[in-house]
């Protein structure tokens, strides 16, 4: 998949081992710098955790590279186990309202850990394609992320148009004050709950992103 000087391709385990300096680049360029009151140790304290990510054979993964091998976005994601410290947070949490939702949403769900986009290349749909290709011929079920809030951001218009519906709003997760909303995707079959765990009827298309 290319974007003029751009192409999407899907990265192995071993290739985001390889390029972890890069995809923290990536990410702190387009992330930490933004959010983050130290986001040079923000970089470094994420590293550490994406190694062991990366060191998971399950890990999938989407690069936007130009002709010669730079990254400008990255994105991966790998999929949900009870034990997990963010699949555990989610489920007990949704799973308050309705333990029927969280079963539905989160039992066979990829979950999403980053995808970020350089400043400069932001706005070209990398973004889209990024995710598009990290979901294509997936096995589970469900995808599901955490984003910031609020609602109207660029990433947020992103995931709405992908067909990412809120599962919790303005959620707090463990040790952070700041406001996330969690986003789950229907990847194969009609959706049979809603996130308030009511029967779903026909909810429509997202509007897209202009």
């Amino acid at each position: 998949m290319t974007d003029g000087d751009v192409t999407v391709v899907r990265w192995s385990p071993s290739s985001m081992r390889a390029r972890l300096d890069d995809v923290i680049a990536v990410y702190k360029a387009a992330f930490l710098d933004h959010h983050e009151a130290d986001p040079i140790r923000a970089a470094r304290d994420r590293a550490l955790h994406a190694r062991r990510h990366f060191d998971r054979r399950d890990l999938l993964a989407a690069a936007a590279v130009t002709p010669d091998d730079s990254l400008v976005g990255i994105t991966y994601a790998l999929p949900g186990q009870p034990g997990q410290w963010w699949h555990d947070v989610v489920v007990d949490a949704v799973a308050a309202a309705s333990a029927a939702t969280a079963a539905h949403w989160l039992d066979d769900c990829l979950e999403i850990v980053e995808l970020h986009v350089l400043p400069a290349y932001q706005g070209r749909t990398i973004g889209r394609q990024l995710l598009r290709e990290l979901l294509r011929d997936v096995p589970q079920r469900t995808a599901a992320l955490s984003a910031l809030e609020p609602a109207g951001s660029r990433a947020r218009r992103l995931y709405t148009s992908e067909g990412f519906v809120p599962l919790l709003s303005d959620f707090q997760f463990p040790g952070t004050l700041t406001p996330y909303a969690v986003l789950g995707k229907e990847l194969r079959g009609p959706s049979t709950i809603s996130p308030a765990g009511e029967l779903a009827g026909d909810a429509g298309q997202p509007e897209p992103v202009r």
